[in-house]
């Protein structure tokens, strides 16, 4: 995070850069402190925009920001312009009223979690996506862990359960897209998998299950494999 934070929208490629993954990937593609800095457009004299977004998310966190209704206080804590401080806490009123849900979501099967993540069959590129639950399997939390080659630097199971830690989940649910539309797992999905579930036994944080999604198709892997069983 903190090399991360370091690097100028100036100087990132020009399809890492926040408003074009935007365009090209939709929303899903980008993480929240990305999303922040769409937001706001620019960052200050002092800082790049996502150096800003990325310190914003640090303080607050995922939950925390919805929260946060007092602009004074963001402007004076995260040295935003007033401007710049209405507009992230108006886009984040914004977001809690219209997707504030009336009744809680629970993901309990992998039919469930199909119909929740079902956007995911358009991304052009690999989205290895963490849904943090409670003891009822409510939904705490759905990050985006990596986006990438899903392979062992892109999914540790430390990146993993850092969310799980914060929210805090006393289950994950894994979810990964396959752009070719197969959803046949790979032995990277399999050993990351198994990397996973042996670190949750450890942490006493259960991994529930890890699907991945293809073209209108899944794949469950604790209903495919017998990772579970060992």
């Amino acid at each position: 995070m903190e090399s991360k934070a370091q690097t100028r929208v100036s100087e990132l490629p020009e399809e890492e850069k926040p408003r074009e993954k935007l365009r090209k990937h939709g929303p899903t593609s980008l993480k929240n402190y990305e999303l922040i800095a769409v937001i706001l457009g620019r960052g200050t004299k002092k800082e790049d925009v996502l150096s800003v977004s990325q310190r914003i998310m640090a303080q607050y966190g995922n939950q925390a920001i919805f929260s946060e209704g007092d602009v004074e206080k963001l402007e004076a804590t995260q040295g935003l312009s007033p401007v710049k401080a209405c507009q992230v806490v108006a886009s984040f009123e914004l977001g809690r009223r219209l997707f504030e849900r009336q009744h809680e979501l629970f993901l309990r099967s992998p039919e469930e979690v199909f119909e929740y993540v079902r956007g995911m069959t358009r991304l052009k590129k690999e989205h290895l996506r963490g849904l943090y639950l409670d003891t009822r399997n409510k939904l705490l939390k759905d990050e985006i862990i990596s986006i990438g080659t899903l392979n062992e630097s892109l999914g540790s199971p430390r990146e993993v359960f850092a969310p799980a830690l914060q929210a805090p989940a006393a289950a994950i649910i894994l979810v990964h897209n396959h752009p070719s539309g197969d959803p046949s797992p790979s032995k990277d999905d399999i050993e990351l998998t198994k990397r996973v579930v042996q670190a949750g036994k450890i942490l006493e944080i259960e991994v529930l299950d890890h699907v991945i999604i293809g073209n209108e198709r899944y794949t469950s892997l604790k209903e495919r494999t017998d990772i579970w069983r060992d």
